[in-house]
């Protein structure tokens, strides 16, 4: 396996953190060659392909392009799979599954698809080796994606395996926590750098708190984990990925950010929060606090408030809610002047409740919820008075 051999690599994401996604992967000195709703283009290596997976907050896989072809019937698929020299790639006493997403009149069934791209990549293994890989739906080991539009057939090397978005800290999860990569997406949008203070009322299991943490002390979210899709190709280079991994951590912040404070008023998920962030290794930057929200402590150095409030879906009634979100419009008003609010909500009609006029709206997803990150600009005194 040549490491530095080049190829299209297609980096993955939820809809709504595409331009995102493209500023990380920019910020980290690479050209996008195209992007759509869900994922980013470049051309890049396999040792790229390490690297953004390291750095990457906002992706879900990163995809390296090694084969391309028409087809037109499974039987084609299957015979242009099967031609593939797979025992290259893959130990006999491996593991590999397959993904794929289709949009071609040949087929209908991704699952089919999948199913004959497995059984060709093992036939192979095993005419060649004598004995063939095991197979299944574990992302954790060799992971092959196939996008098969139309007549054309792309094989990508999944290098991610699992989600990026499973950063491997949120051993505790509280009620509906945010994903780690929306989380991240939002915080990005804030601006927020880690020179001016992160508040979190409502923190939950923390993750919005704990991404802050990583961004501001410039973390790489990659170094969280241990495994990644790339580790289980034959030839993996383990000294390449070692000098990137060394690379990462001289990145990181020397100095303390500005206050990070995250606040719920159920001590359970505070506890969580507090275990969540030991994992990923920033608790010590996170002044977390059992309280009501409209107690949470406003730092001196002001900076971004960040709410991310039942929305109606999972937790409590409607009604109860609107009262809620009042609430939240009183501590921003009351409490945070000269600080940039945000409230992240899928729900317009209670977003009204807050009372405050949003000087920009941001749509995101949560899972298949449409959402949005309101911003709202908090003043000193009056708007007249600041002009």
């Amino acid at each position: 396996m040549d490491i530095d051999s080049r190829s299209t690599i297609r980096v993955t994401c939820a809809p709504g953190l595409t331009e995102i996604l493209k500023t990380e992967i920019e910020e980290l000195g690479y050209r996008v060659k195209t992007s759509d709703r869900t994922g980013v283009e470049i051309w890049g290596s396999r040792r790229d392909a390490m690297r953004l997976n390291l750095h990457l907050r906002t992706a879900f896989h990163v995809l390296y392009l090694f084969k391309e072809f028409k087809s037109k019937t499974p039987d084609k698929l299957y015979r242009r799979v099967v031609a593939h020299p797979w025992e290259e790639m893959i130990s006999p006493d491996g593991y590999v599954s397959v993904m794929s997403r289709v949009d071609t009149p040949a087929i209908d069934n991704s699952t089919f698809a999948s199913l004959k791209v497995k059984d060709a990549i093992v036939d192979r293994i095993q005419e060649k080796c004598g004995r063939r890989p095991d197979a299944g739906p574990r992302r954790d080991r060799f992971v092959v994606n196939l996008h098969w539009v139309k007549d054309l057939c792309r094989l990508y090397l999944n290098t991610s395996g699992v989600k990026l978005a499973n950063r491997g800290y949120r051993r505790l999860p509280h009620a509906a926590p945010m994903q780690e990569t929306l989380a991240a997406g939002v915080v990005l949008t804030t601006g927020y750098d880690g020179t001016r203070s992160f508040v979190n009322p409502m923190c939950g299991s923390g993750t919005l708190a704990i991404e802050a943490a990583l961004i501001a002390s410039r973390r790489p979210p990659g170094l969280l984990r241990g495994n990644f899709g790339f580790m289980h190709e034959l030839g993996f280079d383990d000294d390449a990925w070692q000098a990137l991994r060394g690379e990462a951590r001289a990145l990181r912040a020397k100095a303390a950010p500005a206050p990070i404070v995250a606040s719920d008023v159920d001590e359970r998920a505070i506890e969580a929060a507090r275990k969540n962030a030991e994992t990923a290794g920033v608790h010590h930057l996170i002044d977390f606090r059992a309280c009501d929200f409209a107690d949470t402590p406003i730092p001196e150095e002001k900076g971004v408030v960040v709410f991310n409030p039942a929305y109606g879906e999972r937790m409590g009634e409607v009604r109860e809610l609107e009262e809620t979100y009042g609430r939240i419009g009183d501590f921003l008003k009351q409490k945070c002047a000269g600080c940039t609010g945000y409230v992240f909500t899928g729900n317009p009609e209670l977003a009204k409740k807050v009372g405050l006029r949003a000087e920009r709206r941001t749509p995101f997803f949560n899972a298949r919820i449409e959402c949005r990150l309101l911003r709202y600009d908090l003043y000193e005194g009056t708007r007249k008075n600041r002009s």
